[in-house]
């Protein structure tokens, strides 16, 4: 039986050309992005008036950690790491779990951040699939089917 193309190229499930040899080296740039983060929300400068004189005080704001900003750091520094996190073809079976680790450490970050009204709790809710159900129209009660009739007029 001939070995299927993917076989084939994916020799011992290590792609040839990976920016990242080992799980940690990820992580490490992940932990650059956090850094990074750090710095940059200074360009972001929350003024506030505080006192009974109303001394303006400036302080950066703590900056969210989000998938698609951790991709673009690491895109303008490493290149494209986008096929870390999809896995495709089993060539990056090793990095699933700091990828997994990663991806809950930002979800993490941004619900606690919306939890304390460091971020919009709303955005926050709508990223991370979380909505609050509640049901408003039968007051829990169960539904009853909905019947009805269709009536023509004489003109038809």
């Amino acid at each position: 039986m001939a070995k299927r193309k993917e076989d084939r190229n994916n020799k011992g499930n290590i792609h040839p050309e990976r920016i990242f040899k080992q799980p940690n080296d990820l992580y490490n740039a992940f932990i650059e992005y956090k850094e990074h983060l750090k710095q940059e929300s200074a360009n972001w400068p929350k003024v506030q008036y505080v006192g009974k004189d109303g001394m303006r005080v400036t302080d950066s704001p703590v900056l969210p950690l989000v998938m698609d900003g951790f991709e673009v750091f690491c895109y303008s520094r490493y290149g494209v790491i986008e096929q870390y996190f999809k896995n495709q073809n089993g060539y990056y079976d090793d990095f699933v779990p700091i990828c997994s680790h990663i991806r809950k450490e930002i979800r993490t970050n941004q619900i606690t951040g919306g939890m304390l009204n460091q971020f919009n709790p709303s955005i926050t809710q709508r990223l991370n699939n979380l909505k609050d159900q509640s049901d408003i129209t039968s007051g829990d009660k169960p539904l009853e089917p909905l019947s009805y009739q269709i009536y023509k007029s004489k003109d038809d």
